[in-house]
């Protein structure tokens, strides 16, 4: 039997947390692994500087995935961990073709700004619960992502 937790969050809202999260990881692997998905497959006029951008991107998310996943185990409760999970948690479509560079962009523009979403849609039940270490977490996920956004989307600019 597992040990009780007792961390001034009750039952109930560290399951909701958690689930919020679990959401928040799919949405961050799906997109992770669309991006690197891009890094590999871009071509034309662009390529050396979105090759370089996509891996950056994909490796902050890479590294990103791993403490989400550690606050979800903090919290109690087991982190999804299979492609299966992550089709079914996350709001971001899958890519399954080699799309141009300029839809890529667009794509992930739509994937970064989906991820701020689901972060911030799991911050208001966070806030309630009085849960500063996700509230933290989230705050600088959103941060990455808005950033990530604006990045990709001055690209589309002529």
């Amino acid at each position: 039997m597992a040990a009780k937790i007792d961390i001034g969050i009750n039952e109930k809202d560290r399951k909701k947390i958690a689930e919020g999260l679990s959401h928040l990881l799919a949405d961050t692997y799906t997109l992770y692994l669309k991006t690197h998905n891009f890094h590999w497959n871009v071509t034309g006029p662009m390529f050396q500087t979105l090759h370089n951008l996509f891996m950056t991107q994909y490796t902050e998310m890479w590294n990103a995935l791993d403490v989400v996943a550690e606050r979800i185990r903090a919290l109690g409760y087991p982190a999804p961990g299979s492609y299966k999970q992550f089709v079914e948690l996350s709001s971001i479509p899958e890519e399954d073709g080699v799309p141009k560079a300029k839809e890529m962009i667009r794509q992930l523009v739509a994937g970064q700004e989906a991820v701020a979403r689901t972060a911030r849609r799991v911050f208001v039940i966070v806030e309630k619960a009085n849960d500063q270490p996700t509230a933290d977490l989230l705050t600088q996920r959103m941060e990455v992502h808005e950033k990530n956004a604006w990045m990709l989307r001055s690209l589309l600019e002529e």
